[in-house]
């Protein structure tokens, strides 16, 4: 099943996470109706988390006039289940230091790749941190939407597996990292290993018109 932990691995400038929107709420397997009530109920709950609460990443004079994150339409078409984490045999070290947003860098580990088919065969690799939580995974990637219609340095997933040890890749739950709304935050950025010669039309989006590199 594909969960979103929201985890954002992007950190304030105080060093902490700047959330704790961690439901970890399942989103498919339910059915084609279920699955999308989900996925836009857990929208609306992150519109007002982001619109209400002291720690959005929206700075607080903008709260106000905050309407809601752009997404793509729902695609069930854009769910990868059942995927298995698969040794890393890249040329890159396991055990590295990803540069972030501002100019820092952060000890992480490439756990794993999964590959899936979407117009033809891809493959992301999945990275975790030095103190993460449990067994999830931090996916980033880099699509033909980056820069344009999605924040240029890409969007996020983190996974969870599922009981038999499987994973779902899950593009409808795709989020822009927080130095997207505010530039105190240190958001990791996704390696190139990770961009996908396709479009992912799917997820969070920036409003018409916005492009952010």
């Amino acid at each position: 099943m594909a969960t979103e932990g929201e985890h954002d691995h992007s950190h304030a400038d105080h060093g902490h996470d700047e959330h704790d929107h961690d439901e970890h709420e399942h989103h498919h397997h339910e059915g084609p109706h279920d699955y999308q009530s989900a996925i836009s109920g857990y929208r609306t709950e992150k519109d007002e988390f982001f619109k209400t609460s002291q720690n959005s990443p929206v700075p607080a004079e903008e709260r106000a006039t905050f309407k809601g994150l752009p997404y793509y339409p729902i695609d069930e078409d854009l769910v990868f289940d059942g995927l298995r984490l698969q040794p890393y045999t890249g040329n890159e070290p396991s055990d590295f230091q990803i540069p972030t947003s501002d100019n820092k860098l952060r000890p992480a580990h490439r756990a794993g790749i999964f590959t899936f088919d979407l117009e033809g065969p891809r493959q992301l690799t999945a990275y975790t941190f030095d103190g993460g939580q449990g067994e999830s995974l931090f996916v980033p990637f880099l699509d033909q939407t980056s820069g344009k219609e999605t924040y240029g340095a890409g969007r996020y997933l983190d996974l969870e597996p599922d009981e038999d040890g499987t994973y779902a890749i899950d593009f409808n739950l795709a989020y822009h990292p927080s130095c997207v709304y505010a530039p105190q935050f240190s958001c990791p950025l996704t390696p190139a290993e990770n961009r996908l010669a396709t479009r992912v039309e799917a997820g969070e989006r920036l409003p018409e018109g916005d492009a952010a590199h």
